[in-house]
């Protein structure tokens, strides 16, 4: 017990240390103090360094200066509401902020800042410190090293990434496209180490003790490297067909498999003293409720997952009702209050692949003819390990059923009412064309991923799906973002202009656009291509 409060300690003080870390021509000096000595002490030190990029992922630490406000900065007041998850019922910065697309630069640079300050040169440590000594943790590396940031570059677009840390390249940025084909050279890597220190050393189980996201076992770590390979390469199923299907296709040389059952997700466990930072939000601050897009679609299918994801109103006037508010109207009041907030708690593990997800990355390869599996089966499969996760019943009901989503009647102002846009249901028809059907897939999906809002505003724009609300007001900067097609991205932190204007010139030259929130990413090419 002395030797776990050592290394919280050591932990706290890294990062407070590294906190003063301002530019990427710092990130390759460790601040810290501690010697790689210190830290390879029975292996502690690379427990330490994952155990950083692991909580980082969703990231709540405190390190001098406070927590869980970077988590609602980084994802909160922005993928979370911007996926049709969340929305604050407090009318921050008097009512016009991200809601309505009045970007807040402090808020969108939140990304960018803390991944680059604390999580990205951890990563890049461990590389260095594990790459030709312990191969699993160097697998395991590599496998964070994605997770983390694809999740940046799905933000943002061009990222510094292969020559992070590297001077003589001055710090040049990778476009998408070559991130993502780099991202599949890392699992490439991961795959291999991995797999063959199994073989080397079966019984093996080093990595156990500093687990916080899967079992220990270095084999889950490899149907998380597949698993993951399956979400990027469907993320490039409109620009890269061909690129998407040889990953795709890569699975099938190792015998791991994917993540299925619905006790098989990749979260940051809060048995080990992480509390997650959604649940302060939610309980302490009273700031995350559902969003108006949640309400149509889980009210209007009748979908028992809705009492599991949220709590009634403790509005009298709307007691055991389920509640949610409209993006992009502006209001300037706390009438929303008493709706439904979210069921997650402090001690909630926070998610970032789950079994249900995989299922309908499946379904999706199938429906494009890229594996030779059933497109149903595997849509039914995606519903089914999703109730199971959630431990609620009627999924052979809830499959039948041909309810369609709910209109949206604000609870306060009328002229905030609006249609409901999502017009599929539950039910599968395989006379339905291809559109349709992946429409469905991306719903049930969308459904299933809640609460975590990186991945599915990242589906929302790559698919269109599930059809969410338009904002009522639009405030973007000259009209940048159109309320339909909504926001694609976010801009570049504002403070890289005037304090590093050459790094600045080469993001927006890599992102082969105009920095701002309208600009399609790479893979965002507005059409599915569905053949």
């Amino acid at each position: 017990m002395k030797k776990r409060y050592i290394y919280l300690y050591l932990i706290g003080w890294w990062l407070f240390c590294v906190a003063c870390t301002g530019n990427f021509r710092d990130y390759n000096t460790d601040l810290s103090g501690i010697t790689n000595e210190d830290l390879i002490i029975d292996d502690n030190g690379y427990g330490i360094r994952l155990g950083i990029i692991q909580q980082g992922i969703y990231f709540n630490y405190d390190y001098g200066k406070g927590k869980n406000w970077p988590f609602q900065l980084i994802q909160n007041l922005n993928a979370d509401m911007f996926s049709g998850y969340m929305h604050d019922a407090k009318p921050l910065n008097g009512g016009s902020n991200n809601s309505d697309y009045n970007m807040q630069d402090g808020w969108n640079s939140a990304m960018w800042t803390h991944m680059y300050s604390y999580i990205f040169p951890q990563i890049y440590q461990s590389e260095n410190a594990t790459r030709d000594t312990h191969p699993a943790l160097f697998g395991i590396t590599k496998i964070l090293k994605v997770e983390v940031m694809h999740r940046v570059t799905d933000y943002y677009g061009p990222i510094i990434y292969r020559y992070f840390a590297n001077a003589e390249k001055h710090y040049q940025p990778d476009t998408q496209k070559e991130v993502y084909y780099e991202f599949f050279n890392e699992l490439d890597s991961a795959v291999v180490a991995l797999t063959g220190y199994i073989e080397e050393k079966p019984e093996s189980n080093g990595f156990a003790r500093f687990d916080i996201l899967l079992d220990g076992k270095y084999s889950s770590w490899v149907k998380f490297a597949n698993s993951l390979r399956l979400r990027l390469a469907m993320r490039l199923a409109s620009i890269a067909p061909d690129k998407a299907r040889s990953e795709i296709e890569k699975i099938k040389e190792n015998d791991y498999g994917f993540f299925e059952r619905g006790s098989e997700k990749v979260a940051v466990s809060t048995k080990t003293g992480y509390t997650n930072p959604l649940g302060e939000l939610n309980l302490v601050w009273n700031e995350t409720y559902m969003n108006a897009s949640m309400e149509s679609i889980l009210t209007g299918y009748d979908d028992p997952r809705l009492k599991a994801y949220f709590v009634p109103c403790t509005d009298e006037k709307f007691r055991g009702e389920y509640r949610g508010i409209r993006q992009g109207t502006c209001f300037a009041h706390n009438h929303y209050a008493g709706l439904s907030r979210l069921s997650v708690t402090q001690a909630t593990d926070a998610p970032l692949m789950t079994a249900s997800e995989v299922w309908f990355l499946r379904a999706e390869a199938a429906l494009r003819g890229w594996t030779d599996e059933d497109e149903e089966n595997c849509y039914r499969n995606g519903v089914m390990t999703s109730f199971e996760q959630w431990g609620v019943y009627g999924v052979e009901d809830y499959l039948k059923s041909e309810r369609i989503a709910s209109n949206f009647v604000d609870t306060y102002e009328t002229e905030n009412n609006v249609e409901a846009r999502c017009k599929v249901s539950p039910k599968w028809n395989p006379s339905d064309d291809k559109e349709k059907k992946l429409e469905k897939i991306i719903t049930q999906k969308w459904i299933a991923m809640f609460p975590e809002g990186c991945e599915a505003w990242a589906e929302q724009r790559r698919t269109g799906y599930p059809r969410l609300f338009p904002v009522r007001f639009n405030h973007s900067r000259n009209g940048c973002i159109d309320s339909e097609t909504m926001v694609r991205r976010l801009h570049f932190p504002g403070t890289l202009q005037t304090e590093d204007p050459k790094q600045y010139s080469a993001l927006v030259k890599a992102l082969d656009g105009e920095d701002h929130e309208g600009t399609r990413l790479w893979w965002d090419t507005g059409n599915n291509n569905l053949k």
